[in-house]
């Protein structure tokens, strides 16, 4: 048999463990249960992957997370390890082939959403595999304190009774105290060995600066720091909107949202992978296995929902072990503006009653009818048909999505249809007479032989590859079929796919799992609350600050940060320099970069002073971005 170490070698081309991962995957091997809380990047999947390797038979993973699930597979796949994913909208028999291969084809992974579980059938099929290990990732959801609970992560327990003797390994990269308490309670797991790796990242200086002008404060530091960099915004406008602003000056961006289509996300993410461009501006979509480790800079130009997600999104710069900075860049609006994005659009029990049953009205769902059944979603026409608010809507059917009710699939798509509506005698008359449009013609009906019969489902790449044309001609030539009524021609942007997984019972269905909204609801508020308390604490140390979040006690100050810099930073001429402030505020209000050039002190110097007047309550910023006196 293979040692862990040499599989390493073989599969990932690493000669070395990190720690604690070596520890962890002994652990696994000696049959212990064990719970193995690991902040992100530190390498989670080796941990569950290599003792299932080293070990016969299949390890059964489970994770809430389609993306990452299917990327996981295709990775272990491209090193030729046998693996399967079983993911929502997969038909029964076609569930019922690749459990078939996992229990006679030598499989050695089996992913699956926690789910997929509360399938009877399903649950009885596993019991018949030759399980050596059950790995739970994201395990935090197993709490109700989780930020991302689900009550189908109850049922793993019920594994505990079907594989009594088989290992658990949970994971997660965000865990509380309490969190992993509780995980450990709900997971039944027997007396887990516990490895929980410190979250202190020594390298990365956190940053917090209140600034009136943010994107020219983005240009200094990423001029400053001309290393691979990450901007987190809040929306799409915004990615191309940063982005397009960053080339204006010179900078080399690209971006990256959940709307792109996945030739264009893998388009960008490779650009940016290969340094092509320095500057990847995303939303939290940006992430999902990401593992670039010379990141330099991270920037938040909005403040972030919890602590968790900072910490896993500001983790991703530094992992060379490189100094690296994460910066949060705020201003006055951004509370009023966070405090609507957050907490205002979070559902109460009434409005999720009335989305649940408004969505099956519109699907024409009958009540006691609607397992499994799948629809095209489009959000925004849904919530103008009923007069919903868009983001408390989406927030709703998220809900409604973690508790299993449905599941709501993101992987936009461009879907085209098309069909022949004259003989093939007329169509090859028009050929003649239109010479240019041969190729394409000619490759369409050779790749789709029953397209005179029936619309057909059309890909525009393929057609564009095998007639050696560009896309763009390609879909002239279609619309001008179109116009001349030669073809029938439907082009559909679906932004959704949504999946019914329960019987429609509406009141009944929500009462259920209320009490779920109730607490989500509450938690999402504290750590909202968290989030501000970092942000506006300027008499403590930033890593400090997040440490304590995660339960651990930090004696000294991490000497990096923006609080640490600025207590030591006591440029000779502070009182100076704040006298003449206090002197020009007292003719009118002004933004720092007019302080800055009637004082004319360097910038650092400028921004020292006016954080203490701030502090000290001397001068306030105003909404319009500008300094008055008190």
């Amino acid at each position: 048999m293979q040692t862990a170490i040499q599989i390493l070698q073989k599969y990932w081309k690493h000669d070395s463990f990190r720690s604690p991962q070596e520890e962890i995957i002994n652990s696994v091997l000696n049959g212990h249960d064990t719970f193995a809380l690991m902040p992100t990047g530190g390498g989670k999947s080796i941990c569950f992957q290599i003792p299932a390797l080293m070990k016969e038979g299949i390890c059964l993973v489970v994770s809430p997370l389609v993306a990452l699930m299917k990327d996981q597979v295709q990775q272990l796949q491209n090193i030729d390890i046998k693996s399967i994913c079983l993911t929502g909208g997969i038909r029964s028999d076609e569930i019922i082939t690749l459990l078939d291969n996992c229990e006679f084809g030598n499989y050695k992974f089996l992913y699956l959403s926690p789910e997929r579980l509360q399938s009877d059938w399903i649950l009885e099929r596993i019991k018949n595999l030759p399980i050596n290990l059950i790995a739970i990732d994201e395990a935090h959801c197993v709490s109700q304190w989780g930020h991302d609970f689900r009550p189908a992560y109850l049922k793993i327990a019920n594994l505990k009774t079907h594989f009594p003797k088989i290992p658990f390994l949970a994971l997660t990269a965000s865990a509380t105290k309490t969190i992993l308490e509780d995980v450990i309670i709900q997971l039944g797991l027997e007396k887990p060995v516990i490895f929980q790796k410190s979250f202190e990242r020594k390298n990365i200086a956190y940053m917090v600066f209140e600034v009136e002008d943010k994107f020219y404060k983005i240009e200094q530091i990423l001029k400053k720091n001309p290393q691979q960099s990450i901007i987190y915004v809040r929306n799409r406008k915004s990615c191309l909107d940063i982005t397009n602003q960053l080339q204006a000056l010179g900078l080399k961006a690209t971006y990256y949202h959940g709307g792109l289509s996945t030739k264009d996300k893998d388009k960008n993410m490779q650009f940016w992978m290969k340094e092509e461009v320095q500057v990847m501006v995303a939303t939290n979509a940006f992430g999902m296995g990401i593992d670039k480790a010379n990141v330099k800079t991270v920037i938040h130009i909005q403040l972030p929902e919890n602590l968790e997600s900072y910490y896993q999104e500001a983790g991703r710069a530094g992992r060379n072990g490189e100094k690296a900075f994460a910066i949060i860049l705020t201003s006055p609006s951004d509370y009023v503006q966070a405090q609507s994005q957050f907490i205002a659009v979070l559902p109460d029990k009434k409005i999720l009653t009335n989305i649940y049953i408004k969505l099956c009205n519109y699907f024409q769902i009958a009540y006691g009818e609607g397992i499994n059944e799948q629809f095209s979603f489009n959000l925004n026409h849904f919530c103008q048909k009923y007069g919903f608010p868009i983001l408390k809507t989406f927030n709703a059917i998220q809900f409604l999505d973690r508790q299993g009710i449905l599941s709501l699939s993101q992987e936009y798509t461009e879907k085209i249809t098309m069909q022949f509506l004259i003989s093939s005698k007329e169509v090859i008359r028009y050929i003649s007479l239109n010479p240019r449009d041969e190729e394409i013609i000619v490759t369409i009906l050779r790749t789709y032989p029953g397209i005179y019969d029936m619309l057909t489902a059309f890909n525009l790449q393929l057609i564009a590859k095998k007639s050696n044309h560009s896309e763009s001609e390609v879909q002239a030539v279609l619309l001008k079929l179109k116009e001349k009524e030669i073809i029938a021609y439907y082009f559909k942007n679906n932004d959704a796919t949504l999946i019914f997984n329960e019987v429609r019972e509406d009141e009944r269905t929500i009462n259920r799992v209320s009490k779920y909204l109730e607490s989500q609801n509450q938690l999402k508020k504290e750590q909202f609350n968290s989030v501000l308390h970092y942000i506006n604490e300027k008499k403590v140390c930033k890593s400090k600050l997040i440490l304590n979040y995660f339960g651990e006690i930090a004696t000294t100050d991490c000497g990096i940060c923006s609080y640490c810099i600025s207590k030591e930073k006591r440029p000779n001429d502070i009182t100076l320099i704040t006298e003449k402030i206090i002197s020009l505020l007292k003719t009118q209000e002004m933004s720092s970069r007019e302080i800055q050039k009637l004082t004319k002190n360097i910038e650092e110097d400028v921004i020292f002073a006016i954080q203490q007047l701030l502090e000290n309550e001397t001068i306030v910023i105003k909404p319009n971005n500008k300094y008055s006196l008190t």
